[in-house]
């Protein structure tokens, strides 16, 4: 599969919007995530095609959800700052390229540890492991 430039900056501005603040290993396991859902032979018909439309299928990646307050950053309206969007693009690099082994197992889902009440989509998933402040998961039905 081709990746254009829009694909990289598109994950990179994901990275951000989802994890920043977490350490390399984090930024990298949500770009796996990513990067298995535009493996998956569902991509087309579900999640999108490429990075680009995985990532900004509505209600997939809630940063892109124009109601949420990363999304002024992600469409350029307020900038990102430099250091953490610079360590964004780093993940999306590497992961894109295929440089660092996937830490998540095949996960295709994560959601947050701080979520108070956990999303309906884990029962019968497989929990794969936990980095950071996220949770993933595989096999959801």
């Amino acid at each position: 599969m081709t990746t254009t430039e829009k694909d990289r900056d598109v994950l990179a501005r994901t990275l951000w919007g989802e994890a920043r603040g977490e350490s390399l290993i984090g930024l990298i396991a949500v770009a796996w995530t990513i990067r298995n859902r535009v493996n998956d032979g569902k991509a087309k018909s579900w999640w999108g095609e490429g990075y680009t439309g995985v990532c900004q299928k509505p209600y997939q990646f809630s940063c892109w959800n124009k109601n949420d307050p990363n999304y002024a950053y992600l469409g350029g309206a307020k900038p990102i700052p430099f250091r953490e969007f610079a360590q964004a693009q780093i993940a999306a690099d590497q992961v894109i390229a295929g440089k660092v082994p996937d830490p998540t197992g095949g996960a295709t889902h994560y959601h947050a540890t701080t979520m108070v009440k956990p999303p309906t989509w884990i029962v019968g998933a497989k929990r794969t492991t936990t980095l950071g402040r996220h949770v993933f998961f595989k096999d959801v039905p």
